[in-house]
């Protein structure tokens, strides 16, 4: 049994995460401020003694005993990233600092969930993980791409400078259940219109494309990270590589939900890349890791999820 603690643990990813390790065992300590967590997402969690839920803000410095952090507060959907942008960069630079300063102290091996968001706009495609990426330093989605970035150099720097035993991942597209319905984010926003029989919003021509990871999976994968082999800290993308057009989502959402919503199309936004897929051949080598749920099967599941909760 390892206690471990999970930043952003109420959040949707982390949600899954939280309870992922206390299935397998361990003592779980959930700190999240609930702007964009909820509470609801870890109710089912309650109940387990090895499960402890703190509301805290990662902008300010947390004691507690730990074997591992998993370090994912921060606003991912651009809704949310961009409502307090200096808030964003805040919680991205200051919440790094604060957690790699407690592993230092415990001495606790301590996994990044960075993005594939430090890709920006990317000029090389599939993006692997030496690709140095294309962003643009002072645009509206800076203080998420710019954010994280700083936070992959902070975690890179304490490993260097002081030795910390870290762990970074690139996440690229994540989908499923305890997605919030309105954080802006394409999947979400599909089924969402979808289900309430609302025009579905295409940005652009629709010929964007976006990889698909199913929640399961890339828990799966995060996991495998943090208990990989001494010595491999990463960065390493985890991701679907399957690519798809913002159309051809748009188009299998509408058939799984039989919906006669209408595609509708409006500007593309500020900064909004044209393309991510990831490269994940360092994912497989070093932690026998690849997706295993399609996206047809995981929007089925993640559908399901949305009518329970929109009715």
């Amino acid at each position: 049994m390892k206690r471990i603690l999970v930043t952003g643990g109420a959040g949707f990813i982390g949600s899954h995460l939280c309870k992922w390790l206390l299935d397998a065992g361990n003592e779980v300590i959930c700190v999240d401020n609930l702007f964009t967590g909820s509470k609801k997402n870890i109710e089912g969690l309650f109940d387990n003694r090895n499960f402890e839920f703190i509301r805290h803000d990662v902008t300010r410095e947390l004691m507690v005993e730990v074997d591992q952090i998993y370090n994912l507060a921060c606003p991912a959907s651009p809704i949310h990233y961009q409502y307090n942008p200096v808030k964003t960069m805040k919680t991205s630079v200051l919440g790094a600092t604060n957690m790699l300063g407690l592993a230092k102290r415990v001495r606790a091996q301590i996994l990044q969930a960075s993005t594939s968001e430090v890709y920006g706009n990317p000029q090389v495609h599939p993006q692997p993980e030496n690709y140095w990426g294309n962003v643009n330093p002072i645009g509206v989605r800076s203080c998420y791409d710019e954010g994280k970035r700083a936070a992959e150099t902070l975690f890179f720097d304490y490993h260097r400078q002081s030795g910390v035993d870290i762990k970074v991942i690139r996440i690229f597209n994540t989908y499923g259940p305890n997605m919030n319905p309105d954080d802006g984010r394409v999947v979400s926003n599909f089924i969402v219109q979808a289900l309430k029989g609302d025009d579905i919003t295409v940005y652009g021509d629709g010929k964007q494309t976006r990889s698909f990871c199913y929640v399961d999976d890339l828990v799966e994968g995060m996991i495998r990270m943090m208990n990989s082999r001494e010595g491999f800290i990463g960065p390493v993308n985890l991701g679907n590589p399957g690519e798809f057009t913002m159309l051809e989502l748009a188009k299998k959402v509408l058939a799984f939900t039989g919906s006669k919503s209408q595609i509708v199309y409006k500007p593309l936004p500020k900064d909004d890349p044209v393309q991510r897929k990831p490269v994940i051949d360092l994912a497989k080598k070093e932690l026998g890791w690849e997706p295993k749920i399609s996206l047809d099967e995981g929007l089925k599941r993640t559908i399901k999820y949305f009518k329970g909760i929109i009715g």
